[in-house]
């Protein structure tokens, strides 16, 4: 990444973080894109059970190559990480379609990852386009809770659209993944019901799994 900018203030999420670990951080947002761009949040399903499992060492360690797949796979399709606190991301791109493809690519990577016995890390992932403010203390606006409830909305080893972003991406994706509609899903806090599109045919043991009856877009 070129940038990063840490703020626990920006990073929405529906998990609480009642004490967030201090984290490394640059004033300099302005090396983030403005006007209309596309936010990716992710976490990693079922983080607690399996902190319990591993123990604190060991589970420091998973969420460590979690986030260095996660990085690598966003700098190689021009994302810039915004944040990171616990075991979530949220990263910005100026194209939608470099952000499904870098979400496909991270998803490819977590699967193939030799994770320890019972640590299988599944990681969830939310898009959305939009046009946030950014101001000191990072993006602000709908926009961003929206991206973060999409991803709550997603199961672990999955990505989800929001329909802006799917209209963006439909005709512009490599022919083996294609957009699977969920349909209309309530989000948290948000006053109409969302319309979500599952990525599909990234390579993934994981992808996420919505039932014969969804209809493929």
């Amino acid at each position: 990444m070129t940038c990063y900018r840490y703020a626990s203030t920006n990073f929405v999420s529906q998990k609480p973080l009642p004490h967030p670990p201090t984290r490394a951080r640059r004033d300099a947002p302005s090396c983030l894109p403005t006007g209309t761009v596309t936010l990716l949040f992710s976490d990693i399903e079922g983080s607690t059970r399996l902190l319990r499992h591993l123990g604190s060492a060991a589970y420091a360690r998973v969420l460590g190559v979690q986030r260095r797949l996660l990085r690598a796979a966003f700098q190689r399709w021009g994302g810039q990480e915004v944040d990171a606190a616990g075991d979530g991301c949220f990263a910005v791109f100026q194209e939608a379609t470099a952000a499904v493809k870098a979400a496909a690519a991270a998803q490819r990577a977590l699967a193939a990852y030799a994770w320890p016995e019972g640590g299988q890390v599944r990681v969830r992932m939310g898009l959305h386009t939009g046009t946030p403010g950014l101001f000191a203390e990072g993006y602000v606006g709908l926009d961003v809770h929206r991206a973060a409830r999409i991803c709550g909305a997603a199961q672990g080893g999955e990505v989800l659209l929001s329909k802006t972003t799917q209209a963006l991406v439909a005709h512009t994706l490599p022919a083996e993944m294609r957009l699977r509609e969920v349909g209309p899903s309530w989000l948290k806090d948000l006053d109409h019901p969302e319309h979500l599109y599952a990525v599909q045919g990234f390579g993934s043991r994981c992808e996420g799994y919505r039932g014969l009856l969804s209809m493929v877009v």
